[in-house]
């Protein structure tokens, strides 16, 4: 509960006739898009994005989740409850990065490989279709971090309603609360393959190994979290509002009972908490 006041406090000093401003500014790209595919993740972002478009589209905007192995099982059903809830049209379609080996081997393009995937799906959808532009949620705070995801959308000409309307995750979040979506306040999510270091090769047993833990840490009532496989070795990151709790020894052997059974021979909590990108800090030497 700490956490919701924390971040609905973080974001009061927000502007609401700007905001109202950048909200305008993306009904109105959209609206000139006219018709719309769009990569739905089930984040906040891409939520966000979904329910603008249908909110300016209706049924010219579809939805489209990703049914692959990388996704947790609990966030694809997040995705179909919030677009039940939303109003807009939602479907999943198959991916196969699996089969592909430059994916696998887990190298820093690993994201690339992955939304390259995913954006040649989503173009055989919109030939079928007759749509002629695919969105994605990327906002204006990801530009600064290293995504060579959105390197895959430059190639494929997949459009960022978000960042050209100048959007960046707080204010998305706030315009999220003020249109009563319940995924406003959804903790940052990432697929599976990224708790996997980068050189050590991903594969669907590992990251369901990942998957089962992050399910048992969310049962015991944390919320913003990461299971980081290294190995025999996990690394739990937990977020520091939440780190004093999981700092007992009780805990501990809560801890201990979940992830030995996963196959861990050492189970660790990171004490710097949970940071997003924190296996990033290998390509900088950090």
């Amino acid at each position: 509960m700490a956490a919701l006041v924390n971040l609905a406090a973080s974001m009061a000093p927000l502007d609401p006739q700007l905001l109202e401003a950048k909200q305008e500014r993306l009904f109105a790209n959209l609206r000139e898009l006219g018709q719309v595919l769009v990569a739905y993740s089930g984040g906040t972002d891409s939520a966000y994005l979904a329910w603008a478009a249908h909110q300016v589209l209706g049924t010219r905007s579809a939805a489209i989740t990703a049914d692959s192995p990388s996704i947790p099982e609990s966030h694809k059903r997040d995705a179909a409850e919030y677009a039940r809830v939303c109003g807009f049209q939602h479907e999943f379609i198959p991916t196969y990065e699996f089969d592909n080996p430059d994916y696998v081997k887990n190298d820093k393009d690993r994201c690339f490989h992955c939304k390259d995937e995913l954006f040649v799906r989503l173009e055989e959808v919109a030939a079928t279709r007759n749509v002629a532009h695919i969105i994605y949620g990327v906002n204006q705070d990801d530009l600064g971090d290293y995504r060579p995801g959105q390197r895959a959308a430059k190639i494929h000409q997949v459009k960022a309603p978000l960042v050209e309307a100048g959007l960046a995750k707080a204010e998305i979040r706030e315009l999220s609360r003020r249109a009563g979506l319940p995924f406003w306040d959804r903790p940052a999510a990432a697929c599976l393959s990224s708790r996997i270091p980068y050189g050590t090769p991903v594969s669907v047993k590992t990251i369901k190994t990942v998957e089962a833990g992050e399910e048992s840490l969310k049962d015991l009532g944390f919320r913003q979290f990461r299971v980081r496989f290294h190995g025999e070795l996990v690394r739990i990151e937990i977020a520091r509002e939440e780190l004093e709790r999981a700092l007992s020894l009780e805990m501990a052997g809560r801890l201990t009972a979940i992830f030995k059974p996963l196959g861990f021979h050492y189970v660790t909590l990171d004490l710097e908490g949970y940071r997003q990108g924190s296996l990033n800090a290998v390509l900088n030497g950090g």
